[in-house]
Parts: C-alpha cells; sequence; structure tokens
C-alpha cells in the first residue's frame, strides 16, 4: 500500500485523485492532505480518508479543522504549514495539484526528500524545472508528469533513448477562440475565454488555453523535463483532445498516447508508476475516435506561443518571470481590469524587462516577486488615460 500526500485537495486534481483513490480499494493510504482556505470540503475529505496529516493556508480554518478532527490528526496552519507538511509526514507520493509560483516551494520540499512528486503544478518546472531536476537526480527522488500532455511524452519515451528522438508533438486543443479572426480577440469576455470545448479545468489554466499560454509554459517544462532543445519541440493544434501528445523518433516512427480527455489517466497512470493497473477508465471508442484531425498553429491568433521558445533560448529567470507576468496579467482580465489581448501584451512586455537573477531557487523566487510588480505596472500603464500625444 503506498502512502500519499493530496496538495491542493480540494482542487480539481486533489479531488480526481481521490477518486483515483477510490477506485482503487487496498491500494493507497491517504497520510496528509493540503488546502488553501476550503477547510469545509477538507474536514469531508478527512472524515473519508482519516489523514494522519492536515495542511490549511488559512490559520482560522487550521483552528477549525483541529476542534473537528481526532486528537490523532495533526493539523497544521498559517505560513509554511505546507512546506511543514512535505517535511515531516511519511509518505511515498505527492500528488501536487495547487496551481501557481506559490506551489514551487512544496516541490523542492518532496524532492529533497527522495519522494516521488507527481506533477500537476507546472509552474515549478517553469519558474525552477533546471534546479528540480538537478535536486531530484542528488537526492533519488522523481518527477512524475500528471500534466495530460507531459504525461503522454512521458510514456511514449518509456525505454526509449532521448538521443533518438527527432522531436516531440505537444497538441492543443486550441481552446475556445480557435476559430476568431485575429481581430476579433480584443472583445473577448472571460466568460467566453472560460468556455473551453473539451476540458473542464481551472480558470488561471483555461485562460492559458485561450491565449495559448499554457503550451507556452509546457515547452518550458519539456525542455527541463526531457532535456530537449527547443528544435525539437513542435506544436500542433488537435481539437479532439484525444492525443494528448506524440513523440516522433529518428527513424521516422511516431508514437502517440491517446484517450478521452479526463485527467484521471494520467493521474492514475502516475500513482501506479512503474505498474499498469486495471482500471474502470475508458478506452479506445470508435465514436470519439472516428475522427482526430491536426492543424498548424497560427502565430498570429496566438502570439503568446513565441513566449514559451523565448524562455527556452533566454533562460535564467526567464520562466520565472513570464509565469508571474501571467498570473497577473489573468487575474486582471478576470476582474475587468485588462483586456484580452492585452494579457500577452504585459506578459511579453516583463519577459523583456526581467531582473535577470540566476543561481538559486531563492534568486529565482525574487525574480518572481520583482516581476509581479512589473506586471502591475504594466496593466496601471495600460489602465491610464492617454494624452493626444500618446494616442498619436
Amino acid at each position: 500500500m503506498r502512502s500519499l500526500l493530496v496538495l491542493g485537495s480540494t482542487g480539481s486534481i486533489g479531488t480526481q485523485t481521490l477518486d483515483v483513490v477510490r477506485a482503487s480499494p487496498g491500494r493507497f493510504r491517504i497520510e496528509g492532505l493540503a488546502a488553501g482556505t476550503s477547510w469545509k470540503v477538507l474536514l469531508t475529505q478527512a472524515r473519508e480518508f482519516a489523514p494522519r496529516w492536515i495542511a490549511v493556508a488559512d490559520p482560522e480554518a487550521a483552528a477549525e479543522l483541529q476542534r473537528a478532527v481526532p486528537a490523532s490528526t495533526r493539523v497544521l496552519g498559517g505560513v509554511g504549514a505546507l512546506e511543514a507538511l512535505c517535511e515531516q509526514a511519511d509518505y511515498d507520493i505527492a500528488v501536487h495539484g495547487i496551481v501557481g509560483a506559490r506551489g514551487l516551494s512544496a516541490s523542492r520540499c518532496v524532492l529533497a526528500r527522495g519522494k516521488q512528486l507527481a506533477l500537476a503544478n507546472k509552474e515549478s518546472l517553469v519558474v525552477a524545472g533546471r534546479e528540480l531536476m538537478q535536486l531530484a537526480q542528488r537526492s533519488g527522488g522523481a518527477i512524475l508528469p500528471v500534466d495530460s500532455e507531459l504525461c503522454a511524452i512521458f510514456q511514449c519515451l518509456r525505454a526509449e533513448r532521448i538521443g533518438s528522438v527527432r522531436r516531440v508533438i505537444l497538441t492543443a486543443s486550441g481552446g475556445p477562440l480557435r476559430d476568431l479572426r485575429p481581430a476579433q480577440l480584443a472583445a473577448v469576455t472571460p466568460e467566453t475565454a472560460l468556455r473551453h470545448p473539451t476540458w473542464s479545468m481551472g480558470k488561471r489554466i483555461s485562460i492559458g488555453s485561450a491565449t495559448l499560454m499554457n503550451k507556452a509554459l509546457e515547452v518550458i517544462e519539456v525542455h527541463h523535463l526531457f532535456g530537449l532543445p527547443a528544435e525539437k519541440i513542435h506544436v500542433a493544434i488537435h481539437r479532439q483532445s484525444i492525443v494528448h501528445s506524440m513523440v516522433e523518433f529518428i527513424d521516422g516512427s511516431v508514437l502517440a498516447q491517446m484517450g478521452p480527455p479526463d485527467m484521471r489517466g494520467p493521474l492514475h497512470y502516475c500513482l501506479h508508476f512503474p505498474e499498469r493497473a486495471p482500471s474502470s477508465l475508458v478506452g479506445f471508442d470508435v465514436q470519439q475516435f472516428s475522427r482526430l484531425t491536426f492543424e498548424d498553429v497560427d502565430r498570429e491568433l496566438f502570439p503568446a506561443l513565441e513566449l514559451g521558445y523565448r524562455c527556452v533560448a533566454l533562460g535564467s529567470d526567464s520562466g520565472a518571470a513570464l509565469n508571474a507576468a501571467d498570473e497577473v496579467a489573468v487575474e486582471a482580465f478576470l476582474e475587468g481590469r485588462l483586456a484580452f489581448t492585452d494579457i500577452t501584451h504585459v506578459n511579453r512586455r516583463v519577459l523583456e524587462r526581467r531582473p535577470g537573477l540566476d543561481g538559486s531557487i531563492e534568486q529565482l523566487l525574487e525574480s518572481d516577486r520583482r516581476a509581479r510588480e512589473l506586471a502591475h505596472a504594466a496593466i496601471a500603464d495600460l489602465a491610464a488615460p492617454r494624452t493626444h500625444a500618446d494616442r498619436a
């Protein structure tokens, strides 16, 4: 029986992880659960799975939980609770579904202990991919990618030499805006951008699918996780979200990992790795697989994609700066303070003016902080009234 931490247990990845655990009785024990503020949902999960540890970012929520759970359950609360859980609990695998750069410290804690990290927090690799891969190598830890595209590449490369790869093909649905013309993007509202045609995801990831920034970030992830240069990373639009990604080898063979769009698939694979365990998940379905299409990315419609390749070329803190800018810009867009087309404008501006820090995770986190300041300043500039001279 494998023991698990579920980081972000009340979110989309966390709840689907618990679905996989329920569907695999006797295979897993929940050692710890972690969430932000949703203590009532966390309490329901704790009553079902009886974890020995609970971590919650909100101190008041932690106090409520401590009164409601058995005395044998240790509740950690406030700043540092997540990291303390990862450092002190006894577990085999940590499933990391927390969104944002704030999840980086937990990734570091898990890998420093030589544990398996089932990683859905893409920001960890985007911000500090080189550092985390080096840490895993030193400690004996391992990153198992939960993101469907990276998990697909991971499966296709199993038992293959990385030197035999001609290129990988990351697939993208194209999101809800894939049939618009570039001139129509300025009028896109948050409601429209959140209406993903095939996946059910959180708001930040859904907007990233609409801008294709999520794919730009995945280009950076693939570079770090598999050690591939930018010229070996290709992106194609695949509307059906059945082919999760492909690997083309030097002999012309192409391997694809396929399945209906369901995050429980990659979660099941990572939790049972290196085994392939039985599940009730749907595989081939003639109706769903009957028509699969692929298209080149329209770079005018999706200008954000280029920023991922630029970060691979720049290295240093470029990934940290780009991710921080995008987090701030997406929040401003969702709040109605920024136009859809200005998300990429802000991201590009911050990338150009990034601090240029490098060398440690602490420095990268400082770059993240400064990049957020730059992003807020860029948004304020865009919102400021323009003089006649400015408009000219």
